[in-house]
């Protein structure tokens, strides 16, 4: 089976070809740099990080480019209420982003480009619009001309005469309702309070639209035509599709041949919010406890085209699903001698796991193939009857797994200090003497300490709990 996937522009699944064989543009609306991101946002970074993986793992080779926003309304707000200069504001967050995506294993993209390193690009690109006759000027500021380009709305589904505005006023605002589709600023010409947040350029003082710093950067980067574009449905409009306008009307070419977007999450069930308490970055989540590998299992585990429901239930669901997989791993290594190879079971979880990955990235029954995987051969690791041949067979099925899904992967665990291996020694030296209270009393004082020792065919373990 091919890899297919939902085509946003053409409202069914297609199988993906990409222009060059082999090789994939992918273009990811990054952050705006002014906060921590949410868990919202992660939400969508994970969907993108698991597309890559799989497309690498099917033996495609990917340029990955997400951009950096850090220059939009909010950051102008942010300088002006902080007082801060917009670079000790967009470097301090830029730098954040960095540290959660480490923290979920997100992996990094190949180009991070940041709009304000690529003006030139941006101003080239409205001159190119200028000239053809797709902009209109008003006090300074430049604006793209809807009427100029008849395919608009098409990637959400909105048909032009049908809203409330239509093409005939304009808009200034980087982000605004879906029934105000208006002509878009390309270009804002500066007022006080911009305050020093400006560029001297051809097109007068002023400063980019936020729709036109991802159409510059991702042609910049992948060209005017490639392959996929993705982001979360709110980023649908009015954002992705003032970027086509601007770019097919810039370059005379097609866009992007495959949009992916990724459904909102809610959070215990309800849609987040600062007002109703259950507005979550990653850090607040780590800082309550939570393993950030149970948030991404909890992330990534539902289809991306579903809405999903991040809750502290489903946070300790996963830890569980993780806690076996570690197990089970564990089991796996322990193995010695002759036995099953697994090779049947081995072959049927890869097939199955490619297979429903190649429906559109249908990652819950992939999951559940894999669970089943585990299921079967723990049965015939109770019965005996798997040699350390099969054990490795499957280790290295659960190792390539884990390139596509980050959550496969042994535990990492915390080295225990040496006072805590000192006990377990004398522990050890107890039982070998048969002064079974000794040890029973050594083992339960490092429970209180947190330690857990499990006693294993190759000598006692221990690891914090």
């Amino acid at each position: 089976m091919a890899v297919q996937f939902f085509n946003t522009l053409s409202r069914r699944k297609e199988q993906f070809n990409p222009i060059v064989p082999g090789q994939v543009g992918v273009y990811t609306c990054g952050p705006t740099i002014y906060n921590f991101a949410h868990i919202g946002n992660f939400r969508a970074y994970m969907f993108e990080d698991l597309l890559r993986r799989y497309l690498e793992f099917r033996g495609f080779s990917v340029k990955h480019v997400m951009n950096l926003t850090d220059v939009e309304d909010k950051l102008i707000r942010a300088c002006r209420e902080t007082g801060e200069s917009l670079k000790k504001i967009t470097d301090f967050y830029a730098q954040a982003f960095f540290e959660d995506i480490d923290t979920l294993g997100i992996q990094r993209a190949h180009v991070y480009p940041a709009a304000t390193d690529h003006i030139p690009e941006m101003v080239d690109m409205i001159k190119k619009l200028r000239e053809k006759g797709h902009t209109y000027e008003e006090n300074g500021s430049i604006y793209f001309k809807l009427s100029t380009f008849p395919e608009y709305g098409r990637l959400s589904n909105m048909q032009m005469e049908s809203l409330r505005a239509g093409a005939s006023g304009r808009v200034d605002a980087d982000e605004y309702e879906a029934e105000e589709a208006r002509d878009f600023a390309l270009w804002k010409a500066w007022d006080e309070e911009d305050g020093v947040v400006f560029w001297e350029t051809e097109l007068g003082r002023g400063r980019p639209g936020w729709h036109i710093e991802c159409s510059a950067m991702s042609v910049k980067y992948l060209g005017p035509h490639f392959d996929i574009h993705c982001g979360g449905v709110d980023n649908m409009f009015p954002h992705h599709e003032n970027e086509i306008a601007q770019a097919q009307c810039a370059t005379g070419q097609p866009f992007v041949n495959y949009w992916l977007h990724c459904a909102h999450l809610m959070v215990e069930g309800r849609k987040m919010s600062k007002s109703l308490g259950n507005f979550y970055t990653l850090r607040d989540l780590v800082e309550k406890g939570i393993d950030p590998q149970a948030i991404r299992y909890t992330l990534l585990a539902t289809h991306y085209r579903q809405p999903a429901n991040f809750t502290f239930e489903a946070a300790e669901a996963a830890t569980q699903a993780l806690r076996r997989i570690r197990d089970f791993r564990i089991r796996l290594e322990e193995m010695h001698g002759d036995g099953d190879m697994l090779e049947q079971e081995c072959r049927k979880c890869s097939d199955e796991f490619t297979d429903e990955m190649d429906d559109d990235l249908n990652i819950s029954g992939a999951l559940g193939a894999v669970f089943n995987f585990i299921r079967d051969v723990n049965k015939k690791i109770d019965e005996g009857i798997v040699g350390s041949q099969g054990a490795a067979n499957a280790l290295a099925l659960l190792d390539r797994l884990n390139h596509v899904t980050g959550v496969f992967a042994p535990a990492v665990e915390a080295a225990a200090p040496q006072e805590v291996l000192e006990q377990v020694a004398a522990r050890q030296e107890a039982r070998r003497n048969k002064d079974f209270a000794k040890a029973d009393a050594i083992r339960d004082a490092l429970a209180e300490q947190g330690w857990i020792i499990e006693d294993t065919p190759d000598g006692a373990r221990v690891k914090r709990v």
